[in-house]
């Protein structure tokens, strides 16, 4: 739960519907194709998400959450919807971390 991609995931298969990993690659803005791959491994690994491939051609693979990763959905709104309350103070805090904050120069 560390990192900044496992949220993110997290939060685009909480809705409990099954998807696709173009779908998820497609919503998760900056995520890369290796990065997607690692983070739904280490989702799967931790037993928050399942991942059903079925025997097609060619192959379709869809990922949803588990029993274990449905009980983060309510600790996930709570987060999405701080920070989206907060966006306006944390882009204010920011901006003047910014102009306070000298510039290192190149040894």
């Amino acid at each position: 739960m560390g990192d900044k991609w496992t949220v993110l995931v997290l939060g685009r298969l909480a809705d409990q519907l099954p998807h696709r990993f173009a779908w998820i690659r497609d919503r998760v803005e900056g995520i890369s194709e290796k990065m997607l791959t690692q983070t739904l491994r280490h989702l799967e690994e931790d037993g928050l998400i399942s991942r059903q491939v079925y025997p097609e051609v060619p192959p379709r693979v869809e990922y949803r959450l588990t029993p274990l990763g449905e009980t983060l959905r309510g600790p996930l709104a709570a987060l999405r919807d701080w920070s989206t309350s907060h966006a306006a103070e944390v882009m204010a805090a920011r901006e003047r971390y910014a102009g306070a904050t000298p510039r290192r120069s190149a040894p």
